[in-house]
C-alpha cells in the first residue's frame, strides 16, 4: 500500500527562513547582514528579539552566531556595499535591503558595482551576492515603505530578478539565488508573509530555476499574467472568470530578469488575448515590457490588443479605503479579461 505524502504548510517566513538556514548550514562562506536582522545592536536582552523588519531571520543568530549573522547601521550605502565588497572577495553575502524604496541610497553600490563588475573586469571576478527586500503595498505603511520598484532593477544588465508568489517558489527562489554566481535580487511581498497557503513546502533544501515561469492554470480563451502577490489576484479572477464558462490560463511570471519570453508567447499563441497584471507603477514597468513582447512578436495570433492592470500612476496612498483601490484586484482583473473576450 502506497502511503500518500502529508502536505507540509508553512508561512511565506518560514520559507525563506528555511533556505537561509540551509544554506548556512551548507556553505561556510554564506553570510547574512542588514539591519536588526540579529536582535538589535549586541544588547543581550534584545538577542533575536526581532529577525529583522519581516522576522525572516528569526533564530539564525542563535545557532551561527553575530560573524555570520550581522547586524548593520542605518547606512544602506554601507551594508550593501560591503556586500559587493564580500561577494567579490570569495563570501556568499545576503543583504536584506528593508524596503525596496530604499534602493536609492544604495543604487550606485548594486546597479554600477554588483551588476557591472563580472563585465568589466572580463569575467574574472564573480560577484554572488543576494540581495532580499519589501515590495508591495496594502499592509497600511504609506508611500516610502510600499513601493513594488522591481522594474528599475530589469533595466540593468548584470542583475538578476525573481519574484516569489508563495512558500514553495519563496523557498526554492531564495535558495536558487544564494548559489548563483551572479547578484540575485529576490523581492518579497509583504502581503503575501500574512496569508495562509496549501501548497506543499518540502523540509529539505532544493531550488526553483531562475529565468522560468510556471503555468498555473491552463485554459484556452485568455491569459492572465500574475507577478508574486498578483498571480494569487489572478487565481481569484479565474475562478470567477471559469463561473461564467470561459476557460482561463494563469502565468506566474516567477523571474523578471531573466524572464520566460517563449512561455509568455506560447500562452498567449493558444488564448490569442492576455490580461498582465502588475503592482508596479505603469509608467515603463515589466507590465509594459510584457505588452511590447506580446505585440511585436505574436501581434498576428491576437484578437484584442494586451490590456494591463496596474496601479495609478500615484504615490502609495496611506488612507485605507484609498490603497485598497490602489492595488490591482480580483473585479479590476475579471473586468479587463472581460473587456478582450466579449
Amino acid at each position: 500500500m502506497v502511503q500518500e505524502e502529508k502536505v507540509r504548510s508553512v508561512s511565506y517566513i518560514q520559507a525563506i527562513n528555511e533556505s537561509l538556514r540551509h544554506e548556512l548550514e551548507r556553505d561556510p562562506t554564506v553570510i547574512i547582514m542588514g539591519e536588526d536582522i540579529a536582535g538589535g545592536g549586541e544588547r543581550e536582552d534584545f538577542e533575536d528579539a526581532w529577525g529583522g523588519p519581516m522576522r525572516l531571520t528569526k533564530g539564525l543568530v542563535g545557532d551561527f552566531g553575530r560573524e555570520r549573522i550581522r547586524d548593520t547601521p542605518i547606512s544602506e550605502a554601507g551594508f550593501v556595499g560591503a556586500g559587493v565588497g564580500a561577494a567579490a572577495s570569495g563570501l556568499r553575502p545576503v543583504v536584506d535591503l528593508m524596503y525596496v524604496s530604499f534602493y536609492g541610497v544604495c543604487a550606485d553600490q548594486i546597479t554600477n558595482n554588483a551588476a557591472k563588475m563580472h563585465y568589466m573586469f572580463g569575467g574574472k571576478v564573480e560577484v554572488p551576492l543576494t540581495i532580499m527586500t519589501g515590495i508591495g503595498a496594502g499592509t497600511n505603511s504609506a508611500a516610502q515603505h510600499s513601493e513594488t520598484l522591481y522594474s528599475i532593477f530589469t533595466h540593468f544588465p548584470g542583475l538578476k530578478c525573481v519574484v516569489p508568489s508563495n512558500p514553495y517558489n519563496a523557498k526554492g527562489l531564495m535558495t536558487a539565488a544564494i548559489r548563483d554566481n551572479d547578484p540575485v535580487i529576490v523581492f518579497n511581498n509583504r502581503q503575501l508573509m500574512g496569508l495562509r497557503f496549501d501548497d506543499h513546502v518540502p523540509e529539505q533544501s532544493y531550488v526553483v530555476d531562475i529565468g522560468k515561469s510556471e503555468i498555473k492554470l491552463e485554459g484556452d480563451d485568455v491569459t492572465l499574467l500574475g507577478i508574486g502577490f498578483t498571480t494569487r489576484v489572478c487565481m481569484e479572477a479565474a475562478e470567477e472568470l471559469e463561473d461564467q464558462g470561459y476557460s482561463v490560463e494563469v502565468l506566474d511570471l516567477l523571474s523578471l530578469s531573466p524572464m520566460d519570453d517563449e512561455a509568455i508567447l506560447q500562452s498567449v499563441r493558444k488564448t490569442r488575448k492576455i490580461v498582465i497584471v502588475d503592482e508596479d507603477y505603469p509608467r515603463c514597468s515589466i507590465a509594459t515590457d510584457i505588452s511590447a513582447l506580446v505585440a511585436e512578436q505574436a501581434f498576428d495570433y491576437l484578437d484584442a490588443p494586451p490590456i494591463r492592470v496596474t496601479p495609478p500612476h500615484s504615490s502609495v496612498p496611506y488612507s485605507r479605503p484609498l490603497e485598497a483601490l490602489f492595488v490591482p484586484n480580483k473585479d479590476g482583473v475579471v473586468s479587463a479579461a472581460l473587456e478582450v473576450l466579449e
